[in-house]
């Protein structure tokens, strides 16, 4: 069994001007990050690897979600593919997942990680807010043979969800 958490970056500044990968988070969203990882911590206890884009905001958002919940660093991987907004680009990257690892921790931006959860699930959702998180769990032990999962969400599906 395989289980993908799809974690989108906690919101962000866009007060200054810096392009768009060095873009800061907000207090608002430093705030929430940290109420979603103490929350939701049975989304993230156990997992093998987190792996997130280099984007300053997803790369702030895996690093306050981590210290929340006392992971060590040497399971995060900032991996530059992961800062797409294309969501083939991030299904192949899920498909050649290493199969050492059963629970992944993806931390990257929409429209891709919207797409990537509709993709994955029969649930569909409209959008994936920002802190939003989904699990989605896997029959197959192969990442590379994986089709639809069930997905559990992690936010208010009164307003995202249909």
């Amino acid at each position: 069994m395989k289980e993908l958490i799809i974690l989108r970056h906690a919101k962000s500044n866009r007060e200054y001007a810096v392009d768009d990968i060095d873009r800061p988070l907000s207090v608002a969203g430093i705030e929430r990050i940290k109420k979603i990882s103490q929350k939701k911590e049975d989304f993230f206890k156990n997992a093998d690897i987190i792996v997130s884009s280099p984007a300053n905001r997803a790369l702030h958002t895996a690093q306050l979600m981590m210290q929340e919940l006392e992971f060590p660093y040497q399971k995060l991987i900032i991996d530059k593919k992961l800062y797409t907004f294309y969501v083939n680009d991030v299904i192949d990257y899920v498909h050649f997942l290493d199969n050492q690892w059963t629970k992944v921790i993806l931390v990257g931006h929409n429209p891709a990680f919207t797409e990537l959860v509709n993709h994955f699930s029969e649930k569909k959702i409209t959008h994936l807010r920002t802190a939003g998180l989904v699990k989605i769990s896997f029959s197959t032990n192969d990442w590379s043979t994986i089709l639809q999962g069930d997905m559990e969400l992690g936010q208010n599906p009164a307003k995202n969800y249909y």
